[in-house]
């Protein structure tokens, strides 16, 4: 495994995920709720995103849209799949596909 690899997962351990006001809001209104697995598929996201470099990405999984601080581990906002369409995400320097 990659020495980036390795430093990003015990640092990703070491940090969970934290959802922002807002996106705890959007998800709420949204009526989408996380399992254990999506969390497990968007803190592995987060990981990989954070070993090249990134520092704000868009994570798309399953019929989700996230916008995530890397540096912060931090979801700034979140949609379905009907809010996803006909947007323009703008201040990302990254996407991941989950």
């Amino acid at each position: 495994m990659e020495q980036n690899t390795l430093l990003a997962q015990r640092i990703g351990q070491a940090r969970p995920l934290t959802f922002s006001s807002h996106a705890q809001t959007r998800l709420k209104s949204r009526g989408i709720d996380f399992s254990a697995e999506l969390m497990d598929r968007l803190s592995g996201a987060v990981d990989r995103a954070a070993t090249k470099g990134s520092r704000d990405s868009l994570v798309l999984m399953q019929d989700l849209a996230l916008i995530v601080n890397i540096k912060n581990r931090t979801v700034i906002t979140a949609m379905d799949g009907k809010s996803v369409k006909d947007n323009i995400f703008t201040n990302i320097d990254s996407a991941v596909i989950a």
